[in-house]
């Protein structure tokens, strides 16, 4: 089984949370929970379900995650983009133009 966390969205800001130890929600990517076997993944998920029944997130679930020498990091691009920002620093990004290139 690969790895995986819970993550979803706080129903009260929309802010990417994350499902920790204590199947609390966090904001914290180095609190996550990684589930590595299918007795944890039914365990996670039922609070995961709970939390989304509680209103307390929208939409949680399981993303695959890669440990890569103890940091935990997302397998797909979407996901780490959720998890630790924009992949551009804003000093390098494009300038906006205006029409007429003034």
């Amino acid at each position: 089984m690969a790895l995986q966390i819970f993550t979803a969205n706080r129903l009260t800001d929309g802010v990417v949370v994350y499902l920790d130890e204590d199947d609390r929600w966090t904001e914290n990517f180095g609190r996550v929970f990684v589930i590595a076997d299918d007795e944890k993944l039914a365990k996670k998920t039922a609070a995961a379900q709970a939390a989304a029944e509680a209103a307390v997130v929208v939409d949680p679930y399981a993303i695959e995650v890669t440990d890569e020498g103890g940091e935990i990091c997302p397998v797909r691009y979407r996901e780490r983009i959720r998890a630790f920002g924009p992949p551009v620093h804003p000093e390098f990004a494009k300038l906006s133009v205006s029409p007429k290139g003034t």
